[in-house]
């Protein structure tokens, strides 16, 4: 099922006000944080509040993550255990290194008997993650083939690997694409990091931008006030749907449909456009879905 991620908002699973904010905001997808934005005094709590709120429902057709603390923390068997007996769409792993984190993951959830709906997500944020992109990604080809999509690190790459955190990215544009080309290869998802300063509304845009156009399915954001701008820069144009459904149709012309080329508006459009043609219409229809529901 093709579902739109144009923006996916960290909430901190400690701040009930914020998990009740998250039922109206207008992103794609919310992920209830266990990690980063809760101090470790206060994760157990966190955990009761966030197994709550998703038991509570009434966050419409949004998806719902829940980040849990990575492999190597004294709190992740019971993060996922609380996630899966939670159910959400998805659960979110930080620091993901290699294909065996996935691995272990799967095995867990097996024994915790998990809904095999629930998708993994990795964070690759780490230079291993980043080199091992590829073999990770492949792991949504075998086993329980649970792994659906990355989201990128960005500033625990800078941590880790010193790069600098600059307007335009450039340093971390290669390791980008590395794991946007590991995504694809796979058939799984991957989400750009988040923008930290959230009084740059400008900045912020440009970066959704630039992650658009690198193939990027997404932004995750840190604060509700980014989400129109990313909702905006990852919703397909009209210009861009209403081409797409010019192509679908002049192919399904009874004189077209064992051509594979065809000319529309003078330019040449090949069969290959018309699997571009179909997501496009397909994440333009489930985003006019999600207004309405």
């Amino acid at each position: 099922m093709i579902r739109p991620r144009r923006s996916v908002l960290f909430m901190p699973g400690s701040n009930a006000r914020a998990l009740d904010k998250a039922r109206n905001l207008p992103s794609d997808g919310v992920i209830l944080d266990l990690e980063d934005s809760v101090a470790p005094e206060a994760k157990p709590m966190a955990r009761d509040q966030i197994a709550a709120a998703v038991a509570a429902r009434g966050f419409g057709r949004r998806e719902i993550i829940i980040r849990i603390n990575n492999l190597e923390s004294p709190w992740w068997q019971d993060d996922l255990a609380m996630a899966a007996a939670a159910r959400p769409d998805g659960i979110l792993v930080p620091k993901v290194s290699s294909p065996s984190d996935v691995k272990t993951l799967e095995e867990r959830l097996r024994a915790l008997k998990a809904d095999p709906a629930i998708g993994l997500w990795a964070m690759i944020e780490t230079p291993l993650g980043v080199l091992s992109a590829q073999q990770i990604a492949a792991t949504a080809c075998d086993g329980d083939r649970r792994l659906t999509g990355f989201i990128m690190g960005p500033n625990d790459i800078a941590r880790e690997t010193r790069m600098r955190m600059l307007p335009g990215r450039a340093a971390m544009l290669p390791l980008f694409s590395h794991c946007i080309l590991a995504a694809r290869a796979y058939g799984i998802e991957i989400l750009d990091g988040p923008y930290n300063d959230i009084s740059d509304i400008a900045g912020f845009a440009k970066e959704c931008a630039q992650g658009r156009d690198m193939g990027f399915d997404g932004k995750t954001l840190i604060h509700p006030g980014q989400i129109d701008a990313a909702n905006a820069a990852y919703t397909p144009p009209a210009d861009d749907v209403a081409r797409a459904r010019k192509i679908m149709g002049v192919f399904d012309l009874p004189e077209n449909v064992s051509k594979g080329v065809v000319q529309l508006d003078g330019q040449m459009v090949e069969r290959l456009h018309v699997e571009m043609a179909k997501r496009t219409i397909a994440i333009a229809d489930a985003i006019t879905a999600l207004k309405v529901s």
